[in-house]
């Protein structure tokens, strides 16, 4: 339910280092600084939204933690991410990303596409 693709690098040198990625997606994307020890996402989707399923969500700089599981059946999981990496998330799979260290995500989907598709729960 849970997917980590690491981001491809392309070259490297003295300036440090290039990577790609694909995506289909256009429009408002959101990117967010997350300090140590913080905790976002704790909600799931359904897949109602274009850009929600999957949600695809790309860790740009340090290390955190996806924690999930699905809502409608027992598996569950988690995952160490070390940055660049995509995290995908597939629609019934609740999800947070911890912090293990400060961090910057790249979101492929603005706040509006889960407006309508994002539920809560306490874990």
């Amino acid at each position: 339910m849970v997917e980590i693709k690491p981001i491809s690098k392309i070259a490297e040198d003295e300036r440090g280092a290039t990577h790609y990625f694909d995506t289909e997606r256009t429009g408002q994307f959101i990117i967010a600084y997350r300090k140590a020890g913080s905790a976002s996402g704790r909600h799931y989707h359904k897949g109602t939204a274009k850009n929600k399923n999957p949600e695809q969500v790309i860790i740009m700089s340090g290390e955190a933690t996806v924690n999930w599981f699905d809502v409608r059946g027992t598996d569950k999981g988690s995952c160490k991410v070390t940055a660049p990496a995509m995290v995908i998330v597939q629609p019934w799979a609740w999800h947070e990303v911890i912090a293990d260290t400060d961090i910057i995500v790249f979101e492929l989907n603005a706040l509006e596409d889960g407006k309508d598709d994002t539920y809560r729960l306490d874990k």
